[in-house]
């Protein structure tokens, strides 16, 4: 897919990656870049810098999506790509001593806004994409939803079923002509990766928002389900795979360094 002369929504678009793919799509002669993100202020930022549009959307509800979805369409024309990039990194706690939590609130966030936030966007778009003829979803996922998050099993788990949503959703739709791409780096310079304990995900070094952006570009011109800009996560995959009780070690001795070195 070529992002020229195409209507591109931007969910999380205010800042870190989003941000980097809004500014990377109107560089690339996307028609329209629709900046979406409960940071309004910031959006209004970015879509003047890329002569866009901006919404405040908290995507965990399902009618701002709709509302965005709407909006853009009824002012701009057809969405063909809709990014589903918004996430969030709470829940991060290496001396948890559950993997259950204390509480039912970091889970039911991470899963509004790392899960239903996919499921919103293609319920209320896959019929129009239908009607005329295709369209592509871009969800940003995580490697955590390849491998695993140590210091977060609500981030961890949101983000496998985020991979197994868009599995469903490029299999389901396939025959219409609808694709979708799953983008899964590791560790981004970003506010959220700031925000979290230094963990595993830093581990092959943290890219620039920039970088990731240029990845997307080429992943979406190949039309690749997995878009890895970390490309050692592929052989992580593959020795997870092979092994699982042998990874599962290897990360458990990760998680008690971490909880060794936190704890100091």
């Amino acid at each position: 897919m070529q992002v020229t002369g195409k209507v591109v929504v931007v969910t999380g678009g205010a800042n870190g990656i989003g941000k980097a793919l809004c500014e990377a799509f109107h560089k690339a002669g996307a028609a329209k870049v629709v900046v979406a993100d409960m940071d309004a202020a910031n959006a209004r930022a970015v879509a003047a810098k890329v002569d866009g549009a901006a919404f405040r959307c908290d995507v965990a509800q399902e009618r701002d999506i709709s509302h965005v979805i709407e909006e853009t369409e009824r002012q701009f024309g057809p969405i063909e790509l809709f990014c589903s990039n918004a996430g969030i990194g709470g829940g991060f706690d290496p001396m948890s001593v559950n993997a259950g939590g204390a509480s039912d609130e970091p889970w039911q966030r991470s899963w509004a806004i790392h899960v239903m936030a996919h499921v919103y966007a293609a319920r209320h778009l896959i019929p129009r994409m239908k009607t005329r003829g295709g369209g592509y979803f871009l969800n940003t996922v995580s490697a955590a939803g390849l491998l695993s998050q140590v210091g977060s099993p609500a981030y961890s788990t949101t983000k496998h079923a985020a991979v197994g949503f868009a599995e469903n959703l490029a299999i389901s739709h396939k025959a219409h002509n609808i694709k979708v791409s799953i983008l899964c780096p590791q560790g981004v310079d970003t506010n959220m990766l700031r925000s979290i304990p230094k963990g595993p995900q830093s581990g092959d070094g943290d890219l620039t928002p920039e970088q990731v952006a240029k990845d997307v570009l080429a992943g979406l011109e190949q039309e690749t389900f997995l878009i890895l800009p970390h490309p050692q996560v592929l052989g992580y995959m593959r020795k997870k795979s092979e092994n699982y009780d042998r990874w599962i070690g290897g990360m458990a001795k990760i998680q008690a360094k971490m909880r060794e070195e936190f704890g100091k």
